[in-house]
């Protein structure tokens, strides 16, 4: 329409994104999203809705990019579990990496402070890592592990996972992370061994 500012909905979800991933729901204020996406108040509540509702997008939009990634490594998971698992963690290491994204992960950062926030977002969270723990199990049972220790590891992978995050932001080294994943990859690395003599 004439007169209509246009904007690409996707670099301005980006923006935000990072922008809560970078402070935090409650130390984000509508003016820091609107100076970080380059849009006025109005547009943004016309675009996205209210600040839950560009948070939710904005988790969702974190959930999906990620979640593809990690479905990729996981997806050779019957040929060679070990690897897959490897690479699942990987996803997650080169996102730490990324210079262009802040340390952490959104959806730790957000479970961490679901106290504090919407029931409606603490939920959203918790789905999130719900679906990370599902595809997990999923790749560890196409990997023939033990059913009870499919459902076991994927929980102990999840809190891994999440745990890399948060050591990250705290400074960890990537060699420090690295570390916790060889642990937790040579324990796997038994259990498949135990099951596949």
């Amino acid at each position: 329409m004439a007169g209509k500012k246009q904007f690409d909905v996707g670099i301005a979800l980006d923006a935000a994104m990072v922008q809560f991933w970078r402070a935090g729901f409650a130390d984000t204020s509508l003016d820091d999203l609107s100076r970080a996406t380059g849009l006025n108040r109005s547009s943004i509540y016309s675009s996205f809705g209210d600040k839950d509702s560009l948070y939710l997008s904005c988790l969702d939009r974190y959930a999906a990019r990620y979640g593809s990634r990690y479905d990729q490594a996981l997806s050779r998971a019957s040929e060679d579990p070990l690897q897959a698992v490897r690479a699942f963690f990987e996803v997650t290491l080169e996102r730490i990496a990324d210079p262009d994204v802040p340390d952490g992960c959104l959806i730790a950062q957000t479970a961490m402070a679901a106290p504090a926030l919407s029931p409606t977002i603490a939920a959203r969270a918790i789905e999130a890592l719900d679906l990370q723990r599902a595809r997990l199990r999923t790749a560890l049972n196409a990997a023939q592990l033990a059913e009870g220790d499919a459902d076991g590891f994927a929980l102990h992978m999840t809190a891994v996972n999440q745990s890399l995050a948060v050591m990250s932001k705290a400074g960890a080294s990537q060699e420090q992370l690295r570390t916790v994943i060889d642990i937790s990859t040579s324990a796997l690395s038994h259990a498949l061994h135990a099951r596949n003599p």
